[in-house]
């Protein structure tokens, strides 16, 4: 098997408030539409698909516990450039109706980052690191 990672679904119990909240409150590009069913945004790397939680659940499995409460122990990470995208990008996701966890500040691991969660509680984690490099594809390189 080859190391990689295609695309990340996130069962939403919104399709159209999700789509809202990443097309047009943060910015990421599809060419999907609602009535697809399920949308694909074109990520540097790793895609981000949405799909209706409750189909999700279906797909894998209808024994499947599919409640949501706390923390998942997952986060979706955005690496930012600057040490300003940090702030710009969460405001952005309040702005588009995210929940702000944890404001920009100072790292224990010498980065700079904060917290948000999206509308159906998936929480990001958007970070600056200064000695962090990125390909040319935007992709980090670890």
């Amino acid at each position: 098997m080859e190391p990689r990672i295609s695309i990340i679904t996130l069962g939403v119990a919104d399709l159209e408030r999700s789509y809202r909240f990443y097309r047009e409150g943060l910015g990421f590009p599809t060419e999907g539409k609602l009535e697809d069913g399920i949308l694909f945004f074109q990520t540097w790397g790793t895609r981000l698909a949405l799909y209706p939680l409750e189909g999700l659940v279906e797909d894998i499995s209808p024994d499947i516990p599919h409640e949501r409460s706390g923390f998942t122990g997952i986060t979706l990470a955005h690496n930012t450039r600057t040490k300003d995208e940090v702030d710009d990008v969460l405001c952005l996701a309040e702005m588009a109706g995210g929940i702000i966890l944890k404001p920009a500040q100072k790292a224990f691991w010498g980065g700079y980052h904060g917290y948000f969660a999206d509308p159906d509680g998936y929480n990001w984690e958007v970070a600056w690191f200064e000695e962090w490099q990125f390909n040319p594809d935007g992709s980090l390189v670890v």
